[in-house]
């Protein structure tokens, strides 16, 4: 197959490449694209480096598959004239989401919905990825009702910019200077930001929306009450999130752990009595949805409080894309 990342030289494009590779999917030949401001730089692929080339007009000419992560201006613009070359394009912008002919999809959870799509696939929200594979098959087992969403994401979400912030603020508060905001709008360097994006008329961040129309829209379910609160923390990579979600039927611990433990994507690490859990840091660089702390919430009835850990980069962004792939040309 010919294959086509768009964004090739960002922290995600570089992941997905890199994912192709140790998955190995059938590319007979990888065509790195970027904008002309990085066209040039050369990315590794089965131990080759590979010139990126500038997106144009023919770029898309012959290519079978097209995973972008370039952000959503460029997708606007380059996505449909992918599509209309032959190209099915997997987007890991926001642009296409929300879009009703669009199909948003997470293999673990509706793959089916690959079935209506016209060229164009979206790719969800890291944050949104990890909450729905770790809920569809408790869903599945009880009737998810509700979910309440408090997540703590790191800076590589923002790209290498939001690890720039973070590294040299750290820096400069050791030093005992005063660290730049970078990319957010206060410094994120040893402190948390509960602002990820635009916040609306309503006190609402964009990220916050995400998390509430993208699960809505993956689960087929546009009532589900979900609440959530965003939170950018001073992590490099891997995003965490405590999860309260009730259920229409009773679900205990246990039986929670039995679902999690045949669930595809997820790793239960909740498997002693005292608790376990993942951190950011044990999540990195690793594919599972990482489950624990597993307990009934304090609040609710019918209601499991757990604690779900996942690379934001991988199954967040890039693994999560080429899955998408997989099931449309291998399965």
């Amino acid at each position: 197959m010919r294959v086509a990342v768009l964004g090739a030289t960002g922290l995600v494009g570089r992941e997905m490449i890199k994912v192709l590779e140790e998955r190995g999917f059938p590319v007979g030949e990888l065509l790195p694209l970027a904008s002309s401001r990085s066209a040039g730089q050369k990315v590794p692929f089965r131990g080759r480096d590979i010139v990126v080339e500038a997106v144009d007009e023919s770029s898309f000419h012959g290519v079978d598959c097209a995973l972008f992560s370039a952000g959503s201006d460029t997708s606007r613009t380059w996505a449909p004239r992918a599509a209309s070359s032959g190209a099915v394009v997997i987007d890991n912008s926001s642009a296409w989401r929300m879009a009703p002919d669009v199909p948003l999809v997470v293999p673990e959870v509706n793959p089916k919905d690959l079935d209506f799509h016209r060229g164009i696939i979206a790719n969800p929200n890291c944050a949104t990825i990890q909450a729905v594979v770790a809920l569809k098959p408790l869903h599945d087992a009880a009737w998810l009702e509700s979910m309440s969403v408090v997540t703590f994401q790191s800076v590589s979400g923002t790209g290498r910019r939001g690890i720039e912030a973070l590294s040299e603020g750290s820096k400069a508060v050791l030093k005992g200077e005063k660290p730049e905001a970078g990319p957010y709008t206060r410094p994120i360097a040893f402190d948390v930001l509960p602002e990820i994006g635009s916040i609306d008329k309503e006190g609402v961040s964009e990220e916050e929306r995400k998390m509430i129309n993208e699960s809505r829209k993956i689960f087929h379910l546009p009532d589900l009450a979900v609440s959530c609160t965003t939170v950018r923390v001073p992590v490099f990579r891997g995003h965490a999130e405590s999860i309260v979600a009730a259920f229409g039927k009773d679900v205990s611990p246990e039986s929670a752990r039995h679902v999690l433990r045949e669930a595809p994507g997820v790793r239960c690490v909740d498997e002693c009595l005292d608790g376990n859990y993942a951190t950011c840091r044990e999540a990195a660089g690793k594919d599972p949805v990482f489950v624990g702390r597993i307990r009934r919430d304090t609040g609710r009835e019918k209601a499991l409080s757990m604690w779900v850990v996942a690379d934001n980069l991988r199954k967040g962004a890039a693994l999560n894309a080429v899955q998408i792939a997989e099931t449309l040309f291998l399965r």
